[in-house]
């Protein structure tokens, strides 16, 4: 199975997950944007851990090589309610079992931006989730 072909089959599976896809661009980084089932003020928790599980199962299954991958959660197409992402090392260390799922998901939720929150660094925001140390399970 080509690149390619692992990523058309990423989409479906995301959807059997619950995870409304809006597009999804493969390679490195792949750019998931979906439509939330949650449309309120904040992402919703569960909703990540779906299309992660749906990303996982597919790597555990040698169906899927980890990558980079960015996310942004719209209300409806062009409102933007927020972005994620998940670094591929944290995928492979995952399930090599180097980290827990604990440790997995609050290295994922510290990357989450809402778009209603100051762009000014504060907690939360992607500049400062980015800047955590090399140990942190980033090694480049």
């Amino acid at each position: 199975m080509t690149g390619d072909e692992r990523t058309t089959e990423v989409e479906p599976t995301l959807r059997s997950y619950g995870i409304s896809v809006e597009a999804v661009e493969g390679g490195d980084p792949l750019d998931l944007t979906y439509m939330t089932a949650f449309p309120g003020r904040e992402v919703h928790h569960g909703e990540i851990g779906r299309a992660l599980n749906a990303l996982l199962d597919r790597a555990e299954a040698d169906a899927w090589d980890p990558v980079r991958v960015e996310a942004t959660v719209v209300r409806s197409p062009g409102d933007v309610l927020g972005t994620w992402h998940a670094k591929a090392t944290w995928f492979e260390a995952l399930l090599s079992y180097e980290i827990s799922e604990t440790e997995f998901s609050t290295r994922v939720l510290e990357t989450l931006t809402h778009a209603d929150e100051p762009a000014d660094g504060s907690v939360g925001d992607r500049s400062v989730a980015d800047g955590e140390p090399a140990d942190a399970g980033d090694e480049a």
